[in-house]
């Protein structure tokens, strides 16, 4: 999917400007910490950016906070637009990050093995 290089500013601004609950979780997926995969944050792909990005899997991992509370049909659209991609979504709010990260990480990794099997199979 080609994406909107007017978009590039803003993604390292936001970056820059990371909420607690991105920085939780960055902190578990950089480096190839999580099953040996490359994710990155505030990444552009089309018209949006999402939080964090692995290429390998087409996987999205987005963290709503209060900017996210009145925009729920935009929210939508814009998850319909990334599977119509092939990307795989999975949407979680600051506070469950924040109160139960180990939870929220084992979704992720349980995300993981789920598109790990389906790409065995689509080789195969």
């Amino acid at each position: 999917m080609a994406f909107n290089t007017e978009l590039v500013p803003k993604a390292r601004k936001l970056r820059k400007n990371s909420t607690i609950a991105e920085i939780k979780i960055w902190e578990k997926l950089r480096a190839r910490q999580l099953k040996n995969y490359r994710f990155l944050r505030q990444k552009v792909i089309g018209n949006y950016i999402v939080d964090f990005y692995c290429r390998k899997l087409k996987l999205v991992i987005e963290i709503d906070g209060q900017y996210h509370q009145n925009r729920f049909q935009e929210d939508r659209n814009r998850q319909k637009t990334l599977e119509r991609a092939g990307i795989s979504l999975l949407r979680f709010t600051n506070a469950e990050v924040k109160g139960n990260l180990d939870r929220v990480l084992q979704v992720i990794h349980d995300k993981i093995e789920v598109l790990e099997m389906r790409g065995v199979k689509e080789k195969g």
